[in-house]
């Protein structure tokens, strides 16, 4: 199990910033976890799953 940092979110899935924060708000990606004061982290398995998922619905 691993943690990624925003920046790795963004390095890993092509996504800015604010469409990661506004697809989460519209139940479209994974959710952030807190990992203590201001750091968030994402599990790395759910940011492939969220891949997997998108690339299944492309390919029908």
């Amino acid at each position: 199990m691993r943690f990624l940092r925003l920046k790795d979110v963004i390095d890993k899935t092509g996504l800015s910033r604010s469409t990661i924060y506004r697809q989460i708000a519209d139940g479209f990606f994974p959710k952030g976890i807190p990992l203590g004061g201001k750091a968030t982290g994402w599990l790395e398995s759910e940011v492939e799953d969220w891949m997997l998922e998108r690339l299944a619905k492309r390919n029908g």
